[in-house]
């Protein structure tokens, strides 16, 4: 299955793609199985990272995509438990 939206997720500033189950065939880049894509994002505190990346991930398609959705939780309990 072809991967979409790789170029238009990577335009957001701070965020970085990583690739684990992915394969080029042409100009396309498609699903070679398991893991596929590791989004990561950097930002002013970690809620602004978490919900850069989350942006970045919203741009990235392809058929039977799902994503976590509890990026950087043990980090934001920890931060909870600081303040």
């Amino acid at each position: 299955m072809k991967i979409d939206g790789l170029t238009d997720a990577e335009r957001v500033s701070g965020v970085k793609v990583f690739h684990a189950g992915t394969l080029r065939k042409g100009d396309s880049i498609v699903i070679s199985g398991g893991r596929v894509l590791g989004v990561t994002s950097a930002g002013t505190s970690i809620e602004a990272a978490v919900a850069t990346a989350y942006e970045a991930a919203a741009r990235i398609r392809f058929e039977g995509m799902h994503y976590r959705k509890d990026i950087a939780a043990d980090a934001r309990r920890v931060q909870a438990a600081g303040d």
